[in-house]
Parts: C-alpha cells; sequence; structure tokens
C-alpha cells in the first residue's frame, strides 16, 4: 500500500482518479478528439460549476473539505518567475505522467485572462495505459501576479487553487500556493496527502527549470 501511494503522488490529482479507474479490470482507454474533451469538459462545468455552491460541504453529504499552503522560492525576477510558472504548457515534462494540455477556450476580459483546459496524464498500471483527465479553467491576473485554478476530475474530486507570487528583496521569488480539497469524506486524507506532494513534485520541478534557464 506504501508503494502504491508514492506510485499515486502525481500532479493535477489523478490519484483520486485512479482509485475509480483501478477499482474494475485494468484496460487501455481509447483516446478521445480535442472535440469530445471539450463537450466532457463543458459537461463537468455544466454540472458542477468545479465548486461547491455552498462551501464548506453541509452535513449529511458525505463529502469533506480541508485546505493546504506551500511556498517556494525560486532565483529568478517576479516576472519572468510568473510568466513561466502560470504556463500551464510549462508544467508537461515536470513530471512522468502529464502527456498534454488540451485548451478549449482562451479569452481576456478586464484584465483577467481565463483559460478553460483539461490536463491528460497517463498512468502505467499492470502493463496497461490509464488514462486521467483533469478538466480545469484557470484565470489569470497579470497586474496582480497571481492565478487560481479550479479542477473537477473523477471521482468527484474539486480542488481550488490560489497561487500568488512576490517580489523579494534579493531579487528572489516566493510562489505560494494556497490549495482547497473538496472529495468524499471516505477520500479526503488520501487526496491532500497526494494533492500537497504532488504540487510540491511540480514546484521543484519548475523551480529547477526557472532557475537553469530551461524556462
Amino acid at each position: 500500500m506504501k508503494k502504491l501511494l508514492r506510485l499515486l503522488a502525481t500532479p493535477l490529482f489523478a490519484a483520486a482518479l485512479v482509485l475509480t479507474a483501478f477499482s474494475g479490470p485494468a484496460r487501455a482507454d481509447v483516446p478521445q478528439s480535442d472535440a469530445e474533451l471539450a463537450a466532457e469538459w463543458q459537461t463537468a462545468w455544466d454540472t458542477y460549476r468545479f465548486y461547491d455552491s455552498t462551501p464548506p460541504p453541509l452535513p449529511g453529504s458525505g463529502r469533506s473539505r480541508d485546505k493546504a499552503s506551500i511556498s517556494i522560492e525560486i532565483d529568478a525576477p517576479v516576472e519572468h518567475v510568473f510568466a513561466a510558472y502560470s504556463d500551464i504548457n510549462h508544467h508537461i515534462g515536470m513530471h512522468s505522467f502529464l502527456k498534454r494540455v488540451v485548451t478549449h477556450d482562451d479569452r481576456s476580459q478586464a484584465g483577467t485572462r481565463t483559460i478553460d483546459f483539461t490536463a491528460i496524464e497517463e498512468i502505467p498500471y499492470q502493463g496497461t495505459i490509464v488514462t486521467s483527465k483533469t478538466h480545469a479553467q484557470q484565470r489569470i491576473d497579470h497586474a496582480g501576479l497571481r492565478y487560481e485554478t479550479d479542477t473537477w476530475s473523477l471521482p468527484g474530486v474539486v480542488t481550488h487553487q490560489k497561487i500568488v507570487f512576490k517580489e523579494l528583496d534579493n531579487g528572489k521569488t516566493e510562489v505560494t500556493e494556497r490549495l482547497i480539497f473538496d472529495a468524499d469524506t471516505s477520500l479526503i486524507d488520501f487526496v491532500v496527502t497526494n494533492g500537497v506532494a504532488s504540487h510540491e513534485q511540480t514546484q521543484a520541478a519548475l523551480k529547477q527549470a526557472i532557475e537553469s534557464g530551461e524556462l
């Protein structure tokens, strides 16, 4: 079990979806077209809006909410860190499972850029590949040097992320991620543990890529 938990400490909360995918026989998923993913994203958005309308989850709902905050310092100017870090496409290659990001809509209004997308992960399991899909909406505030991302993935895992970038006196940048997790009560501890580990892994990879000049 400990080995499985380590393997499932992957970004974008594939861990929670894998629990559902692995509840039946392992199988190879049929690839979906971008249009099919867009339709699935829209259905998820219309149904869940990627958040609970009355937070925290109501008593008796069978769902729970938990929070976490993680920070990292990156030795680069804040404008550069913000531009590199907030581009979800730069997260591809930061770990082995995230294979692509499908953008469904990209629009700007009143200083906020809103991006609707689906992140695709391919997770090896017992000789086959399980596909994990995370539907998300990202809202980037360039002037405020911050962005928010709401995500939804099976089995009903919702996350709320607020990422803030602060310029430090030594020319470095502090990146703070404030995370909120909503999930079935039976899954919440698993989701939080693996969600935080996933974000810490991505933070460390982005830090190395930015400081090395790769990004």
